[in-house]
């Protein structure tokens, strides 16, 4: 009797209590609040994991300068962050080592940046163009569609470089040669020599571009020898060819030099 009381009980109990609404066992849960960056924090991160490509400043070195608004690959804050955890192969590396305050700090210093005024630089842009003609700059680069193409395109070069990293290069261009480029000497069988920068090059063949703009594609088994010459670069030192004065007008010039606007 008591047994048959007990389920009775429980039956009404069942009917009379609500039961719990299920959740899918897959269903998302709630979105977490975007990290909101800290520039004074990003600032130390950068100064220790950026500073090194970027410059202590954000003016750009081995990688690009940061010190304005629109940067090539982060079109927006969310951009910016993936990014910075992603990397760009094989230039940047990707920051797995960073947490998601962190690359929100760092987010956050980078735009602090990109919003300060240019640099303010001692040099004539005016007389630097004279200068940049001058010294025969165009015989291997490119500016806003003008010159030979054997040395890197300098049309942007103002908005991917800051003066620092101008001035090494003029003064020791060897210090800063860019990811990639490589100097060949090639030895024909009958002793010709062909000099120039590596366009592409496989198991059994390299294609060159000489310092007049010709193109060799060279079969590595037909030439007597093949030098790649690394850490070498046709520029010339223009410290010791330039003065201080004039070194300053170059890199107004170079650094007024930001493509399209």
């Amino acid at each position: 009797m008591r047994t048959n009381m007990t389920r009775l009980v429980s039956a009404i109990l069942l009917v009379l209590v609500p039961a719990a609404p299920c959740r899918p066992q897959n269903a998302p849960g709630p979105t977490p609040t975007e990290v909101k960056g800290d520039s004074s924090i990003g600032k130390k991160l950068f100064e220790n994991q950026c500073a090194l490509c970027h410059g202590i400043d954000g003016g750009g070195g081995r990688g690009p300068n940061l010190r304005r608004p629109k940067l090539d690959h982060a079109a927006d804050d969310a951009a910016l962050r993936a990014l910075i955890q992603n990397g760009i192969a094989p230039e940047m590396p990707e920051g797995w080592f960073l947490s998601s305050e962190d690359i929100a700090n760092l987010a956050a210093y980078v735009r602090s940046i990109g919003t300060l005024a240019a640099e303010k630089l001692p040099g004539d842009p005016v007389r630097g163009m004279a200068i940049y003609e001058k010294s025969g700059c165009p015989s291997c680069h490119i500016l806003a569609g003008e010159g030979n193409g054997l040395g890197p395109e300098l049309t942007d070069i103002g908005a991917r470089r800051g003066a620092v990293r101008l001035r090494d290069t003029l003064r020791n261009p060897a210090s800063t040669i860019p990811e990639g480029f490589l100097l060949v000497e090639a030895v024909s069988r009958e002793g010709k020599t062909i000099r120039g920068i590596r366009l592409n090059e496989d198991t059994f063949s390299i294609q060159l571009r000489d310092y007049v703009g010709r193109i060799h594609s060279l079969r590595k088994d037909e030439l007597k020898s093949l030098k790649k010459l690394r850490g070498e670069t046709p520029m010339p030192t223009y410290g010791s060819t330039l003065t201080g004065a004039e070194i300053d007008n170059l890199i107004a010039y170079l650094a007024a030099q930001r493509g399209k606007s």
